[in-house]
């Protein structure tokens, strides 16, 4: 509290004794306000009452002296030290404050000599820096539990003042070392009361608790609201994997939970049951319509007063949008629907909007819910005979593959169909697929599994696949594009429909292809050259390889192709999001992965496709030959040496020149293949004989 009022009024009318009256009273009651204290002791000296001023702060200090409160002593003597004390006391008594408020701690005096506390005693605006620096390395005394980013909770075990640092155990980073300048930076002191703490001290009663109320304790820790992501971290180890749906549909249900209304999903804890129904209301006023159609399926079962107010809100917006937003009106009749909240005086239901709608096709686009979109075009059959008509059009808007699939299903079977208008629709997206681009990759993927629509013209289907790719009508659909050409897609399959007479364009096709990545344009140029014959180039030479190599590379390339990629696909999207690019290091980081994993894939593609195991089983011992061990021994004359030698000859894949297991691409390799026992000849200008020849080993 600072100065009230009355005090300043006494201190204008020169009244001292009242102040000093007050200040006793206050000294009583609240000796930690030292806004109050401070407050008036400079208004006192700027009075010409500084003996005053410091009589009455001596007083305060002995009180906070007597009651154990050093913290708030070393605050008192920070502000108006040089008030209270005379210059060659006020370091003893900063001194004497550290050591009565740390003299428990581990390593105090060590940090005290550590950050030079006792040199440069008469300098105190830098003991004052030193004494901020000792409190916030004391945050992570020994013992201390703290957060670290991308490593979670851990305990410190050690202060080493020799090398300044401390020795932080975390749970998958045990003696993680962190020096004391960059502690304040990377490690966040936590509180008893914090989950993260509690969880490293008493995990399994923290295990015991109800779902809520470890939720709560969850929610309270951080001053931020949390995803249902960072909450499960936070819980990791508390509450298992299999148990987490359960664990969660119990928790968040508790009235006190509040779920955010604005960017991802966020949860907080309200103080009261009454509070949580407040910011709910709060945030489903402020919201736009179809926000408050997702805050009422979320959070009307909470009250059936707030069910009441939001069913009232969406009523007279639909209300109101019924002829200038139907779209919208149609969820909005749907939304009152399921929450038990729509009237009976409703006047536009959806089967009237969509028997009497002027323009279906505009409500019908501006349905943005995906299933009650497809459910207005299974109603639509019912209600309006020129549906096919619609069907057609909406095709042409429709984005959704699954939305597309009802509408392609209702034209091509049943009554009042048109499979004729439905197979018009098909040619023109293979004619000319950058006209909608949604539907063509709905199409395309519908291929791999429909053996029609792949024999319909498969080298028209395999170009347009391939060319979309660079198109821009087609970035959003990139991904989807892409894995058309992977195994089992779309693309290899079509392959087994082209002619012979086609192959040589369908290769030209692949190989400009410059939106596919260099593994799959290989996977795919080998897929046409096993079907037709016509298409291989000069055979290259065969690699050979152990087995157990075969089976390490293509680990390797699965792990590549099926792990890595997709995880760099995914850190190039979310790096691409945080903003500039050209600043951007995470951006530029995942890029150069990405160029290193499809070089790498396409590196392992090429040398698996000319493989060949190396068989040892019952090979040929009458001469060397890759597989086998060569036994030397010093030939004759002066250049020979006097120990035996032992060569392994296998595939560039195995070499190991320290080991004397060479590679038979290898100069010395190729100067054995073929030589039999007894063999003589010289090897680095000394003479040597083949002594004996074995089959290899591990």
């Amino acid at each position: 509290m600072s100065i009230s009022r009355v005090t300043q009024s006494h201190l204008a009318k020169g009244d001292f004794d009242a102040v000093e009256g007050e200040w006793l009273g206050r000294l009583e009651e609240e000796p930690t306000d030292l806004d109050y204290f401070v407050g008036v002791a400079r208004a006192l000296a700027g009075t010409a009452e500084e003996e005053r001023a410091r009589f009455l702060l001596g007083m305060l200090d002995d009180q906070l002296k007597e009651q154990g409160l050093w913290a708030v002593r070393l605050k008192l003597l920070e502000r108006a030290g040089s008030l209270l004390l005379a210059p060659e006391d006020l370091h003893p008594s900063i001194l004497e404050t550290l050591d009565r408020r740390h003299s428990g701690r581990p390593t105090y005096k060590g940090l005290r000599e550590t950050v030079g506390l006792l040199r440069a005693t008469h300098d105190i605006p830098k003991t004052w820096e030193k004494v901020e620096r000792l409190e916030n390395l004391l945050a992570f005394d020994v013992g201390a539990v703290v957060f670290m980013q991308g490593r979670g909770a851990g305990r410190v075990v050690e202060a080493n003042l020799g090398l300044e640092s401390f020795k932080v155990d975390f749970e998958r980073f045990p003696g993680l070392m962190v020096g004391f300048k960059a502690a304040p930076k990377l490690l966040v002191p936590l509180p008893k009361t914090h989950v993260l703490y509690r969880k490293l001290e008493e995990g399994p009663a923290l295990a015991a608790l109800p779902p809520p109320e470890l939720l709560r304790i969850t929610l309270v820790s951080y001053d931020h609201p949390l995803t249902a992501a960072e909450i499960r971290e936070a819980l990791a180890g508390i509450v298992g994997e299999k148990e987490w749906t359960a664990w969660w549909a119990a928790a968040r249900k508790h009235p006190q939970v509040v779920a955010g209304s604005s960017g991802r999903q966020s949860y907080s804890w309200a103080e009261t049951s009454g509070d949580a129904l407040d910011s709910v209301w709060k945030a489903f006023a402020k919201a736009e319509p179809r926000k408050k159609i997702d805050l009422l399926r979320r959070d009307a079962a909470r009250d059936p007063n707030l069910r009441r107010r939001m069913a009232e809100e969406l009523t007279e917006i639909g209300k109101q949008a019924a002829a200038k937003e139907p779209g919208l009106a149609f969820e909005i009749w749907f939304a009152l629907e399921r929450s038990g909240g729509a009237s009976a005086e409703l006047t536009w239901e959806p089967q009237r909007m969509l028997s009497e709608v002027s323009d279906p096709v505009r409500l019908l686009s501006g349905v943005e819910d995906r299933l009650l979109r497809e459910r207005a075009y299974t109603m639509l059959r019912e209600y309006r005979p020129d549906w096919p008509a619609i069907y057609l059009s909406m095709l042409a808007r429709e984005e959704d593959p699954r939305a597309l699939e009802v509408l392609a299903d209702g034209l091509a079977a049943g009554p009042g169909s048109a499979p004729r208008d439905l197979e018009r629709f098909l040619d023109g997206l293979l004619t000319q697929p950058h006209r909608n681009p949604a539907a063509f990759v709905w199409l395309a993927e519908r291929a791999a599994l429909d053996e029609a629509l792949r024999a319909r013209s498969p080298l028209r289907f395999v170009q347009q696949i391939l060319g979309s790719l660079t198109r821009d009508e087609f970035a959003p659909y990139r991904v989807r594009l892409a894995a058309l050409a992977e195994s089992g897609g779309t693309v290899p399959r079509l392959l087994a429909h082209l002619a012979p007479e086609q192959a040589a364009q369908a290769e030209e096709a692949v190989h400009r292809a410059a939106g596919l990545e260099p593994y799959r344009r290989e996977q795919l140029m080998n897929a046409l050259e096993l079907r037709f014959s016509g298409l291989r180039k000069e055979s290259t030479p065969s690699l050979y390889a152990l087995h157990a190599s075969i089976e390490v590379k293509r680990a390797e390339l699965k792990q590549i192709l099926a792990v890595d990629i997709p995880a760099n696909r995914k850190a190039i999207e979310e790096a691409r999001a945080m903003g500039d690019l050209r600043e951007n290091f995470e951006y530029k980081s995942a890029r150069q992965r990405h160029e290193y994993l499809n070089a790498r894939a396409s590196a392992l593609n090429a040398e698996l496709s000319r493989v060949r195991p190396i068989e040892i089983a019952g090979s040929d011992l009458s001469e060397v030959r890759i597989g086998t061990r060569v036994h030397l021994r010093p030939g004759t004359g002066p250049e020979a040496g006097s120990a035996e030698r032992r060569i392994t000859i296998l595939g560039p894949w195995e070499s190991k020149p320290e080991e004397d297991v060479i590679s038979y691409e290898s100069d010395l390799a190729k100067q054995l293949l073929g030589q039999g026992v007894g063999a003589e000849l010289t090897l680095a200008n000394k003479p040597w004989r083949i002594s004996s020849i074995e089959p290899y080993t591990s």
